[in-house]
């Protein structure tokens, strides 16, 4: 049985994966293993490693406490997403559009986005 931790910090990584548009098989090359290692962690079949949990964060552009974000002691574990979000019909629309655009124009508006959040 998954440790509940192990089970949040994989939804973690396969959340900012999806976020990404990252591959399985991509997160894997850029950390130097294989994709059934990624699927192992998604699902927390797996415990990940200190340094290997440091590069996924790299590979995911994130902090590593990322991983941890809404895990609660008294919980073992959290929503990966705020509940304000899921309900959120807009939200859901623009995750789903995003996706359909392809993936270069959508690595690109990813980008935008990202430096209009850090100057709003």
């Amino acid at each position: 049985m998954p440790h509940p931790v192990d089970v949040h910090v994989g939804k973690q990584i396969r959340h900012r994966r999806w976020l990404t548009g990252m591959t399985q098989q991509q997160l894997a090359e850029a950390v130097g293993i294989k994709f059934q290692q990624i699927q192992k962690y998604e699902t927390g079949a797996n415990r990940v490693s200190a340094s290997r949990l440091w590069d996924i964060a790299e590979a995911l552009e994130v902090d590593v406490s990322f991983f941890f974000d809404g895990l609660t002691k008294e919980e073992g574990g959290g929503t990966t997403l705020p509940a304000d979000i899921i309900g959120d019909k807009e939200a859901l629309d623009l995750v789903r559009s995003y996706y359909a655009i392809p993936e270069n124009q959508r690595r690109r508006l990813f980008d935008l986005a990202r430096v209009l959040s850090e100057v709003a």
